[in-house]
């Protein structure tokens, strides 16, 4: 089904984001998390795509298995950064082969180590845009496309109101809806999403919540994309780090509020970064459930 389509006709959407594991245990692994979060009967799933393409195969795999062995509406990431424009076409027509019909487009992060260095295919896109417009000259209206938002803007842009710029360019090459970028502190989504009102935009942008449960890795994630982590929030749990029992229930009480106050201010959804883990998600949602509509 198309989450486009789909979210036309739902107060509030569910769903989780995996990533590729490198190994068949990292995998198996994957799948217990999948069949514990299946029965949530989230709205959709997403498996992401490594930089520079880094995970091709690898998230075609997981993505066409989700697809077949699970009762399960999947998208795929494709990030376009690296790929010449004949790659692009071939990852999408291999997707439409076998019936996905969801893709998140991406521009994707230039590998790590490369900043320097790095070449742009000559025939390629370079931009997110870009690859929107793209898919839909290749494949007309059978892909149901979103994109990323970044409610504290991207790291790379110099401005949120240039970031915001940006995105309009990805709405009107014909992206449907969108899924925001981890942030821990509620007033830069409703800031953000009261300028993208300004601009006449108002395609779906669905919340991407991180529940906290390894402080310094998600530390080490929110400065790559440039979200703050609240300094009481901080505080709280550098006293704990230590004790991972004692991060994970703070993380998972704080994602809990942030989750509350956004369903009570009439959100479209959320999207959670699992980390292909299952218990803070399914404990967050245990306690959120009477709250979705």
């Amino acid at each position: 089904m198309k989450i486009g389509e789909i979210l036309k006709h739902i107060n509030t959407s569910i769903s989780f984001e995996f990533f590729p594991p490198k190994t068949p245990e990292g995998e198996d692994q994957l799948f217990r998390t999948i069949k514990d979060l299946e029965k949530l009967n989230p709205t959709f799933v997403s498996v992401t795509y490594g930089a520079g393409g880094s995970t091709r195969e690898r998230t075609i795999r997981v993505v066409k298995r989700i697809h077949e062995q699970c009762n399960l509406t999947v998208m795929a990431h494709l990030t376009c950064i690296g790929h010449s424009k004949k790659e692009i076409y071939d990852i999408l027509k291999g997707y439409k082969d076998i019936g996905i019909q969801n893709i998140l487009a991406l521009r994707g992060d230039i590998p790590q180590g490369q900043e320097e260095s790095f070449v742009f295919p000559p025939d390629g896109c370079r931009y997110a845009n870009e690859l929107v417009s793209f898919i839909r000259e290749q494949f007309g209206d059978y892909f149901s496309i979103g994109v990323a938002a970044y409610p504290e803007g991207h790291p790379e842009s110099p401005s949120l109101e240039k970031d915001i710029y940006y995105f309009k360019k990805k709405v009107e090459a014909g992206a449907e809806f969108a899924i925001t970028q981890m942030f821990f502190d509620n007033s830069y989504f409703y800031r953000y999403m009261d300028l993208l009102s300004k601009e006449g935009i108002n395609i779906p942008v669905i919340p991407g919540i991180m529940p906290i449960t390894n402080f310094r890795q998600i530390e080490k994630f929110a400065v790559m994309c440039g979200a703050t982590i609240p300094k009481d929030l901080v505080e709280k749990l550098e006293k704990v780090e230590n004790s991972p029992e004692e991060v994970a229930k703070i993380g998972i009480d704080y994602a809990t509020e942030q989750c509350e106050d956004l369903l009570k201010n009439g959100v479209k959804g959320l999207h959670f970064y699992t980390l292909n883990k299952s218990k803070a998600t399914v404990e967050i949602y245990r306690r959120i459930k009477d709250l979705i509509k």
